[in-house]
């Protein structure tokens, strides 16, 4: 089994995508996951022209690179998000609109739905992505919660999600929630929850980025053989903790990259993750997808991180044994 090596997008979008093309096959990767910002998939263009998606494909393939995954992620947030003016600066314009958040939510939703259909033009049958989260700012149990609007939150984020996912059913196409603090899911037990709460849909699944989990102190690689069912996209991002009694597993309310955090992101292999116990699980739940690295390391430049993490991840990805290591013993029946 040979995994294919993608690259996210997303913390690319400055770039143009024939200029970021260029870049990435001279490296070695093997295709794209596309964000759905920049000019790297534009879904009302898609849906304006049907030229649109077939011109992104053969642009991709000029560069020898295919795309198995398109990132809705910022539109994602604001289905399920107490809106505020964070969101204005990462919301296309049209769906910030007057602002009104019942209004925003609305239209993220809309453009979700199209995202679905843009997405099959594509040719690409997974969009990866988040759900925003009506209750994340109640993590903290002070003043103390009322459970029942926990409750509540999990209902409101299936009222919002289900009409959404009805259209990627009738496309064949599936949603990979990037289980990430800020959203619905962002753990072992809120994952179970937010899966209950669609009833355990088809075309809802994960997009696993062990990054989220490794500062949690939480296992990834027991996280896939939990939900081995329901990963249908992998990031590669690492994630390293620099807890020495005066910084904070919280952050500190510092912004990536500061000395004063307790952790930060970093490129693959740079970090905390245990990349051979996923790859490992990985193949023992027969996942055959990409291998998307997600980059990013507020301590590198990116032109060198992006093909150092290719090399990690060429050089620690393995294919499972076909055979037992000591099928030579075994006595002929």
């Amino acid at each position: 089994m040979s995994r294919p090596v993608t690259l996210f997008t997303g913390q690319w979008a400055d770039l143009p995508l024939d200029e970021l093309a260029g870049k990435v096959a001279g490296w070695g990767f093997d295709g794209l996951e596309l964000a759905c910002w920049g000019d790297h998939f534009d879904v009302p263009a898609a849906l304006r022209d049907r030229g649109y998606a077939a011109e992104r494909r053969a642009l991709l393939e000029r560069h020898g690179l295919s795309v198995w995954a398109i990132g809705a992620h910022l539109v994602g947030q604001a289905v399920c998000d107490p809106i505020d003016e964070r969101h204005r600066d990462v919301l296309p314009p049209e769906l910030w609109g007057d602002g009104d958040p019942e209004g925003v939510r609305h239209r993220a939703a809309e453009r979700m739905q199209d995202t679905a259909r843009a997405a099959a033009q594509l040719g690409v049958e997974l969009v990866t992505g988040f759900t925003g989260s009506p209750i994340w700012h109640l993590l903290y149990s002070f003043p103390p919660n009322d459970f029942a609007a926990i409750e509540r939150g999990y209902e409101q984020f299936a009222e919002r999600w289900q009409p959404i996912l009805d259209v990627f059913d009738a496309e064949g196409v599936r949603f990979a929630l990037e289980v990430h603090p800020t959203e619905i899911a962002y753990d072992f037990e809120t994952t179970r929850r937010a899966l209950a709460a669609l009833d355990h849909r088809d075309c809802f699944g994960i997009n696993f980025d062990p990054s989220h989990l490794e500062h949690q102190f939480l296992d990834p690689a027991t996280f896939v053989a939990e939900f081995a069912g329901r990963i249908f996209h992998v990031h590669v991002k690492d994630s390293r903790r620099r807890l020495d009694g005066r910084r904070s597993i919280l952050g500190g309310h510092l912004d990536f990259g500061a000395p004063g955090r307790g952790w930060d992101f970093v490129s693959p292999g740079h970090g905390d993750v245990n990349f051979e116990a996923i790859f490992r699980e990985l193949n023992r739940i027969g996942y055959g997808g990409p291998l998307s690295i997600e980059w990013e390391d507020s301590g590198m430049d990116r032109d060198w991180g992006a093909p150092d993490a290719l090399a990690f991840v060429r050089a620690t990805d393995f294919a499972p044994s076909s055979v037992a290591f000591d099928a030579a013993f075994a006595k002929e029946s």
